[in-house]
């Protein structure tokens, strides 16, 4: 009896140093996928990336030179042709964000929609666009581009 129970601890030490061991193996595991790699962990995001570089304003710099709307050949989809100019000194914008406003006779907003232009504009740099918006509401009298917002780099 006295040796039945001297097993029954020795086993549950080994059972107990296995836990240890999963333990010190996932935490290492761990450590490895999330944590430092080299021994020290370096920054490789672009501010774009990482988010809106600090004084960056897209809304103030890109500057709506022109901008027309018009329908399609078939006379159902928006088109749309964009004047577009950097007046940041400093930093380049792209993924330009905007928002796309149509309106009825009496002002009201029929419809409104969202996009990306995949332009990257230099500080100074002018371009135009066209693209495809959406099918073009009924009733529309007034139309506006907006920029709501870009990803910055110096």
């Amino acid at each position: 009896m006295f040796e039945a129970q001297k097993q029954e601890k020795s086993g549950n030490a080994g059972m107990l140093i296995g836990i240890v061991v999963i333990l010190i193996v996932a935490g290492a595991l761990a450590w490895y996928v999330m944590g430092p790699k080299g021994g020290a962990k370096t920054e490789t995001a672009t501010p774009a990336a990482s988010g809106p570089a600090p004084g960056a304003d897209p809304v103030r710099d890109l500057r709506i030179v022109d901008v027309k709307m018009a329908k399609d050949p078939t006379g159902t989809v928006a088109v749309w042709s964009v004047d577009i100019r950097n007046t940041s000194q400093t930093y380049t914008y792209k993924d330009i964000a905007y928002k796309t406003t149509y309106l009825g006779g009496d002002n009201s907003v029929i419809t409104q929609n969202t996009g990306q232009l995949t332009l990257s504009l230099d500080p100074g740099d002018e371009q135009t666009t066209q693209f495809r918006d959406l099918l073009y509401p009924s009733g529309t009298a007034l139309f506006r581009f907006n920029v709501t917002s870009a990803s910055a780099s110096k």
